[in-house]
């Protein structure tokens, strides 16, 4: 699977640890940024994620700021882009059977980097449910119009 990751200064250290499990899996993984510790602003990259998931079918991506928030709000602006903040595995795994999500939005400052892993993990083995749920995420969609 390709996932392209980004971050801000305060989701730094987790994102390269995560680039670093999602390559022992045998992910392709692109590093949209940060590339610095010195404080960013977070929408670039968050953007920078969304604008290479949108349209794309084979891409997901994760974005980590300190809170999550910000990455979250900046990647939901683009049309196509369904991403999903989450603190544990279980609402992960739902974000991507009943919302269809595309990009995973971490708490860098909430959660450790073992927890990180097992939501990453969760996440990824994640398949949209269709059914009643294909129907309300085409709604979601009609906001974008």
């Amino acid at each position: 699977m390709h996932i392209l990751i980004g971050s801000d200064h305060a989701g730094f250290d987790l994102k390269h640890q995560l680039k670093d499990h999602l390559r022992s899996l045998g992910h392709e993984v692109t590093d949209k940024g940060t590339h610095v510790k010195d404080s960013v602003d977070y929408p670039d990259h968050a953007h920078a994620v969304a604008e290479g998931v949108s349209g794309s079918a084979d891409t997901v991506g994760i974005l980590i700021c300190g809170s999550g928030n910000g990455v979250n709000i900046s990647a939901n602006r683009h049309k196509g882009i369904r991403a999903a903040l989450a603190w544990e595995p279980g609402i992960a795994a739902l974000a991507r059977a009943h919302n269809d999500a595309n990009i995973l939005s971490l708490p860098a400052r909430f959660i450790s980097t073992e927890l990180a892993i097992t939501i990453v993990d969760a996440f990824l083995a994640g398949k949209f449910e269709g059914g009643r749920h294909q129907r309300r995420v085409e709604k979601i969609e009609l906001a974008n119009e």
